[in-house]
């Protein structure tokens, strides 16, 4: 290929060199000036930072000393920062900071190195105020009704971080305190921390000498590449300060973080990365009563940000072990909050699946062995402003699954004959033999059908039919608590109320939950026990009353009968205290006979009852008004007619809440329930007579929520 020769009169060649020549000169010219200027600039330019600082902040700055050394090198010497009326924030010995030039032309401040020599970053709690409050005042500073895209604010965050990674470093002496109300103190010492040619390596003393961290790396901010890794000498990372603030125990042995790459993607900001860590250790009481193990855990993350949502893309992975599982994150912020989660575990061994629990987290499969292929797909999605519309889809699918192997449980023990100690308040209450040799043990086919429909029309009407859970119900469920930001209605199914009792009574902590699904599907998927089973010793298990425990000692105590002679009014008032067993006496007045707010629930399930085909329908309450505590239960009764325990009988759709649940509780106790209250409840056991005492006792608490 031949290029066409261009003839240039040598007077522009002349005339382009001279206005080069110029710019050359007036930018020589003007860092001249700058030069010896730079001082007053300096100073200047210092002032002005110290009084927005104490003007819109409220913080009083102090530098001893700054100046040049070099070219483009600041040199500050006894730095303090102290917020009006708070303690001392922050100090500084020496501090010296070294610019780039280059990106300062186009206004970017990108640091060449730091030096840093005595420093101290002091954080004080004291009540309600902090020596960080001034962060508040920026916050309400900065607000403003200009609409600001949220991959926008990223990149300009990522960039901000990238860009203050300086070249080189040297931190010596560089210490960080936490003051929590004289009651808790941190101390980290950055004894040294040094970055040279992209190289990171540091050692930080916790506690004096408690820990000794090091936390090192390759940094290349200009490749947007970064690679870092957190670890202790000989021991566990672990912060005794969080371990007792939250009552618990939180280490690792190893932390990874990995930033590969940060750009624009189809107009959201997508910042990919990893991060692992090594044996990952957790415990706390409302989590989970022992130690849980993550031995090892990785993720590969492609976070994107777009102008109103953020979220994990589902090109990312889970790896725990040899498992693979694929999530999706989305939260949109506005115009309304929208809640999307979806999580993939693609066909792979279902023995690596069971690998990859943590260690600890479900004990009763603890060393299961099993054969075949699992795959699984969740589905949930939740718009704010129409909860109603919730989707929730849970789909398991085994491929020649099979259990060759038991864990720590014999799942198939409810089969047979065995012990059953319910617990209250981590304690255990009595043995109770499940089987012929206890009088109180009763067959199925030897309970009235009159409590058999009932309970199951108002705890699972489709136990029959369901394969250990109901989406329907669990998404209603999801609705009605988002609706009344709390937990009003459950989604527990007979299989799951069962799991829980027979196999995890002793367990009161968030983590159970998560056994008892897998329990359930277990049991369910393999038929390890029949529907027929399940529901006899679900009904000879389930707690209905102080110490009742059974419909055998149910019908018993409350009617003086065995549970073949339940009428249907009886049944539905069976059913009815399952939700709160504890709070069955206060249905009755005092001559035996049920309040008045009962009808209600009658009505509910009897015309429920009706529509399955288990009864006729009934205009006088199914049985209502014949219901009749026995005398010898009546002295307990409260004289006064105030309805302790109202009971809802339907809800917005019609439907009864499939559990019903102490309303009088806080969200956050009924997620983290604790094991250690302080409220000790007198056991009662049926037709024994009771002190005054113990009536005033199981009257108190019955009004603080019936247990």
């Amino acid at each position: 290929m031949r290029f066409r020769n261009i003839e240039i009169p040598p007077k522009y060649i002349k005339i382009f060199a001279w206005i080069v020549g110029g710019v050359f000169a007036l930018f020589f010219i003007a860092a001249i000036v700058v030069y010896f200027k730079r001082e007053a600039l300096l100073k200047a330019a210092l002032n002005k930072g110290i009084s927005k600082a104490k003007n819109e902040y409220g913080l009083n700055v102090t530098i001893k000393k700054a100046g040049f050394s070099g070219l483009s090198t600041v040199n500050f010497q006894e730095i303090t920062v102290v917020p009006f009326e708070r303690d001392t924030l922050s100090s500084i010995k020496r501090l010296s900071v070294g610019v780039k030039l280059f990106p300062l032309l186009f206004g970017n401040v990108k640091l060449s190195e730091i030096n840093l020599e005595n420093g101290l970053l002091n954080v004080v709690f004291r009540d309600s105020t902090s020596n960080l409050d001034f962060l508040k005042r920026k916050k309400a500073k900065t607000n403003s009704n200009k609409k600001v895209e949220l991959s926008d604010l990223a990149h300009n965050f990522m960039n901000q971080i990238l860009y203050k990674i300086p070249d080189d470093m040297e931190i010596k002496n560089l210490v960080f305190k936490l003051n929590d109300n004289d009651s808790a103190h941190v101390k980290l010492n950055l004894v040294s921390a040094i970055i040279d040619n992209g190289e990171l390596n540091s050692t930080i003393l916790v506690n004096d000498n408690y820990a000794k961290w090091h936390l090192n790396g390759d940094l290349d901010p200009g490749s947007q590449k970064l690679e870092i890794k957190l670890f202790a000498d000989n021991k566990a990372v672990e912060l005794p300060y969080i371990n007792n603030k939250f009552n618990g125990t939180f280490s690792f042995d190893t932390v990874y973080t990995k930033l590969e790459k940060a750009r624009y993607k189809s107009g959201d900001y997508v910042i990919s990365g990893s991060w692992a860590i090594k044996n990952l250790k957790i415990n706390q009481q409302k989590l989970t009563t022992k130690d849980i193990i993550f031995p090892d855990t990785k993720i590969e993350a492609d976070v994107f940000v777009g102008p109103n949502y953020i979220g994990l893309d589902s090109t990312s992975k889970i790896i725990v072990n040899k498992a693979v599982f694929t999530p999706f994150i989305k939260y949109t912020l506005n115009p309304s909050k929208i809640y999307e989660f979806k999580f993939r575990i693609d066909e792979q061994p279902a023995q690596e699946i069971i690998n990859s629990f943590p260690v600890g987290l479900f004990e009763s499969v603890d060393g299961m062995q099993v054969q075949g292929n699992i795959k699984y797909n969740l589905e949930f999605l939740l718009d704010e402003k129409m909860p109603d519309s919730v989707k929730f889809i849970s789909t398991i699918t085994p491929v020649n699954f099979k259990i060759l192997k038991w864990g720590k449980t014999d799942l198939q023990y409810l089969n047979s004959n065995f012990i059953y100690t319910p617990f209250e308040f981590g304690k255990p209450m009595r043995s109770i033999m499940i089987g012929p040799m206890n009088p109180n043990y009763v067959p199925i086919g030897e309970i009235s059908d009159n409590f058999k429909n009932a309970i199951l029309t108002s705890e699972d009407p489709s136990f029959f039919r369901h394969n250990g859970f109901v989406e329907e119900a669990i998404r209603t469920s999801i609705a009605v608590n988002f609706k009344e930001k709390k937990f009003k209605r459950g989604g527990s199914t007979i299989s799951m109320q069962l799991v829980k009792n027979a196999f995890l009574s002793r367990h009161k902590a968030l983590s159970r939950k998560a056994e008892e699904i897998l329990i359930v599907w277990l049991i369910e998927y393999n038929k390890l026990v029949s529907k027929q089973r399940m529901l006899e010793v679900y009904l000879n298990i389930i707690e209905m009353g102080y110490n009742v425990y059974g419909i055998g000692e149910a019908s018993r105590h409350y009617f003086g009968k065995s549970p073949a002679e339940l009428t249907q009014g009886e049944g539905i008032f069976l059913a009815s205290i399952v939700p709160k067993p504890k709070a069955s006496l206060y249905k009755f007045n005092s001559d035996g006979s049920l309040k008045p707010y009962m009808l209600g629930y009658f009505n509910s399930i009897g015309n429920l009852m009706s529509r399955r085909g288990f009864t006729s329908a009934d205009s006088t309450g199914y049985g209502f008004y014949s219901v009749r505590l026995k005398e010898g239960l009546r002295y307990l009764l409260p004289k006064d007619s105030a309805a302790i325990d109202t009971l809802a009988t339907e809800d917005e759709e019609g439907l009864l809440p499939l559990l019903m649940q102490d309303n009088s509780k806080k969200l956050f106790d009924k997620l983290f329930p604790s094991t250690n209250d302080t409220l000790k409840k007198q056991p009662a056991t049926a037709d024994t007579t009771k002190t005054r005492k113990q009536i005033r006792q199981e009257r108190r608490q019955e009004r603080k929520g019936g247990g």
